[in-house]
């Protein structure tokens, strides 16, 4: 098992309660902002599956309450499916943080189980702007059909919307989701890290909102 565990507690008396698995860096889309820098050619690293479940159990034994699968985009990796069934028999809350791009449809009993949410980023409310972010074609259509679905399907979700572009179009992408009956919604400036680094600068972790590691660890995959 290869793997690095990053503990990023807000103090010495903050235990975490969430575990966050990068389980993968492919991602059907390849954001211009993606910290991650995920995309069509990522890889899932040394880590196999078994070792991502003994990670959760591990999570478990610990007392942790939640695990969230992360990426690129986690519904890529052959195994997701059965790391959410294993997180929810240990008792975990566990969240899928899926650009939404691709969900087959007997995901969707999956999904809709009890102590499993949903998450995905959202840019516009008009196609070619959310597009022209996502860098794929169909994107916004697919993404906003599969918002719509889980919404009445009744899957918690929560959506965050990141500014990348001038004059991009956030308010009236927060209303439209609204309208679509999603409650969760927050906001984001783009952070200089990973694709979007300045290039004679580099990832720069001031530009970290200093509450993303309250009370969580992170475990990602070492490269092969």
């Amino acid at each position: 098992m290869s793997t690095v565990m990053e503990s990023l507690e807000a103090s010495p008396t903050t235990a975490p309660r969430v575990v966050e698995l990068e389980i993968t860096g492919a991602c059907q889309l390849q954001c211009t902002q993606c910290f991650a820098e995920s995309g069509p050619t990522g890889t899932r690293g040394a880590m196999t599956s078994d070792d991502w479940r003994r990670v959760i159990s591990d999570a478990a034994a610990l007392g942790m309450r939640e695990v969230q699968l992360i990426g690129g985009e986690p519904t890529t990796h052959p195994a997701w499916a059965e790391l959410v069934d294993h997180a929810l028999s240990l008792g975990l809350h566990i969240e899928v943080y899926s650009n939404l791009f691709h969900i087959k449809p007997g995901w969707w009993r999956l999904l809709a189980r009890e102590g499993v949410k949903l998450a995905t980023s959202y840019y516009s409310d008009r196609a070619e702007e959310h597009d022209a972010v996502t860098t794929r074609p169909g994107s916004y259509e697919r993404t906003r059909a599969n918002i719509a679905e889980a919404v009445r399907r009744g899957v918690p979700l929560r959506v965050g919307i990141v500014s990348v572009l001038s004059g991009q179009r956030v308010s009236e992408a927060c209303r439209e989701l609204e309208a679509l009956g999603v409650t969760a919604i927050r906001t984001d400036r783009m952070r200089r890290l990973g694709r979007a680094s300045l290039p004679e600068v580099g990832a720069d972790t001031a530009e970290l909102c200093g509450r993303c590691g309250h009370g969580q660890v992170a475990a990602c995959p070492r490269a092969t």
